[in-house]
């Protein structure tokens, strides 16, 4: 052991304890994402000529929220644990027990926006592009709660700035979860609303979503530690990697239609 690098101090996973009630870190993170993304909806909303409504702000919100945990949890269960599942099938709701899957919460959303798209009359990629940009935030505070819970961290290494959690024996690693917090959280935030406020093609926000984060999560997916029941496919490639895969050739495709055949996002109208 290094004594040049940082030891995990273990902090307590519950941030806050109210009698028999515990807040845990993890779930204080999803409240900031929603409460964020409520915010920045209802300021965009109340902007001339934004064709959306503070009600239906709210409400999309709800609907991505159910996407998030029903998506989330059967992503996890079925891309990572799925063996558990099939010797008990009870598994896939005991949420308590943790696990989550970020793709497949993003299953969950993309159906919550079709269904809300249906009720609202609006268009699948008119509801992802005003939706889109509000998600970074959340992804990050998740990112920085995973850090505090001293969970998902990196691989092995011996950069200066490797982190020794005890929970994963003696030697440094890469603090995964804080480069996550950075690209996936910071730096997309950064990306998808620049691009809001130059009024893109409708669709291009959509891409830049997919595109950014799929390519975000592959790299740090090389100093990520593998799931140990899964490892590495082909000694190489991790199973978040292949699920991100889709993600960057999705959001490419996107990216190319909505400024070659802007027709095909509906009224080929710009983000609103």
């Amino acid at each position: 052991m290094s004594d040049s690098h940082w030891v995990f101090p273990g902090f307590d996973p519950i941030a806050v304890q109210l009698g028999p009630l515990a807040v845990h870190w993890y779930g204080l993170m999803y409240l900031l994402g929603f409460v964020f993304a409520w915010w920045l909806g209802n300021r965009r909303a109340a902007q001339p000529g934004s064709g959306w409504t503070k009600d239906q702000v709210s409400d999309v919100l709800f609907y991505g929220f159910l996407g998030v945990i029903v998506g989330g949890r059967l992503g996890y269960v079925l891309f990572y644990q799925f063996d558990t599942f099939l010797a008990d099938p009870l598994y896939l709701i005991k949420i308590w027990s943790g696990g989550m899957s970020f793709h497949g919460g993003l299953l969950g959303v993309l159906t919550a926006f079709w269904l809300f798209g249906r009720k609202h009359n609006k268009t699948f990629f008119a509801v992802a592009d005003f939706i889109a940009p509000l998600i970074p935030f959340g992804l990050g505070a998740g990112r920085l709660g995973n850090f505090i819970n001293g969970e998902l961290w990196g691989r092995v290494t011996d950069v200066p700035w490797g982190v020794i959690f005890p929970a994963a024996g003696a030697l440094p690693r890469h603090p995964s979860q804080l480069y996550q917090f950075a690209l996936e959280g910071v730096l997309l935030l950064l990306i998808l609303n620049l691009a809001w406020r130059v009024r893109p093609p409708r669709g291009v926000i959509s891409g830049l979503f997919l595109l950014c984060y799929g390519l975000f999560r592959f790299v740090v997916e090389f100093v990520r530690q593998p799931d140990a029941q899964l490892g590495l496919y082909l000694d190489l490639f991790s199973m978040g990697q292949l699920l991100s895969l889709p993600m960057m050739i999705g959001g490419a495709l996107m990216l190319w239609a909505a400024c070659r055949r802007p027709h095909w996002f509906g009224n080929g109208a710009k983000t609103a």
